[in-house]
């Protein structure tokens, strides 16, 4: 218990000075129920711009604009009510459909449920099997892992061809049948803690280091996937009427990084979890001070776009090193779950609002930014709440 006081009284100071210049999280109102079995429903406001609102799904869905792609389901949330869904031909906002990197922000919550636990201390060093005890990356703390700033060599972003990702090699690859072994091969490329990059891997990492927090001695890959789906099942998706279906590697290991299938219904659940401050109905489910953190600018100098398993907005400017900013107003308040060909929970507290977006944009179409300056076009026809 002390250990569990002492870890989440300093990550609460970690975060304090942030927390000043964050757009506080709204509670839930008191007379709307919590979505754990059904949503309740509410209309669409009056003063918001309904023309504007009309013609961006008009985009997404009935004459699909350049550069969106193939929208399958969004799902909108605002003051804790579902307020607008709707689902391409052959798709429902209940259907799962595959999460790509989002899972990363999952993974995240997994980790701070495990911190509220005693399970885990995101400042002490996450190491890894496969690393003996004098290896730098063994002293990497879980904190500059969550952030991307663990300095690993790692190449997805920026690689020319599917041939020469780590992403693709570690799940179709090489690597396809024992992950973490795979990602824990790569080597060293920055100092910890002063330089941001993209680094599906270290997620990868991270849940392995997770799992054995959680399920230390496994007699089986079977065992070690059945215990780990009970735990987060009990934890995270059975609290927050969650039904998702998270793929494990051929040794029982959550990816972490990608592949939770899940609808937009159960990505909205998740992003209210965030958008009220990781309590549902009552219950405390991630530690104090988490969302903050997963919403606050990492250590690195050369990047304002990413916190903890979260994309942000940066305080000025379109974002760095990539122009990733999703105008959703003046607060430039929103937080995302992102993943591969547009998949999108984005949480903006300054309007109470929680917008998802499935579907299949190819590379070439997202490297447009249409799709980003969509949600930014939904987001900005509602008000402030």
């Amino acid at each position: 218990m002390l250990r569990f006081l002492l870890a989440t009284t300093l990550l609460i100071l970690t975060v304090a000075s942030a927390h000043a210049q964050l757009v506080p999280l709204p509670p839930q109102a008191p007379d709307v129920p919590w979505p754990t079995v059904e949503w309740p429903v509410g209309p669409l406001p009056e003063k918001m711009d309904a023309a504007a609102f009309r013609a961006a799904m008009n985009d997404a869905f009935d004459e699909p604009a350049h550069g969106l792609g193939e929208t399958r389901a969004v799902v909108i949330i605002r003051g804790g009510r579902l307020i607008y869904e709707r689902a391409a031909p052959g798709y429902t906002t209940s259907m799962r459909l595959v999460s790509w990197s989002m899972a990363k922000s999952v993974t995240q919550a997994l980790v701070g449920i495990a911190v509220k636990q005693g399970k885990v201390n995101i400042d002490k060093p996450m190491g890894n099997p496969h690393w003996p005890a004098d290896d730098l990356r063994a002293q990497i703390p879980w904190r500059q892992w969550l952030q991307m700033t663990d300095g690993q060599h790692y190449l997805e972003i920026q690689a020319k061809s599917i041939a020469e990702s780590d992403a693709s090699r570690k799940l179709f690859g090489p690597g396809r049948l024992d992950v973490a072994n795979y990602c824990a091969g790569l080597p060293l490329a920055d100092d910890p803690g002063k330089h941001w990059n993209y680094n599906s891997c270290g997620i990868v990492l991270t849940a392995d280091a997770l799992t054995r927090a959680v399920v230390p001695k496994p007699k089986s890959p079977d065992q070690r996937r059945a215990a780990m789906s009970t735990w987060m099942h009990a934890n995270l998706f059975d609290v927050i009427g969650m039904n998702p279906q998270p793929e494990f590697d051929a040794t029982g290991l959550l990816y972490g990084s990608a592949l939770i299938y899940a609808s937009a219904r159960d990505f909205a659940r998740f992003g209210l979890l965030y958008l009220r401050d990781g309590v549902w109905d009552g219950q405390r489910v991630l530690p104090e001070g988490w969302v903050d953190f997963a919403r606050t600018p990492g250590t690195s100098v050369n990047a304002d776009i990413y916190g903890a398993g979260w994309w942000i907005a940066p305080k000025q400017g379109a974002g760095r090193p990539y122009p990733i900013y999703i105008d959703t107003g003046p607060e430039r308040d929103g937080f995302s779950a992102q993943g591969f060909e547009g998949q999108y929970t984005l949480v903006v507290p300054s309007k109470d609002m929680v917008i998802v977006r499935l579907g299949l944009t190819p590379e070439k179409d997202l490297r447009t930014g249409a799709l980003k300056d969509w949600l930014g076009r939904v987001a900005r026809s509602f008000p402030a709440y």
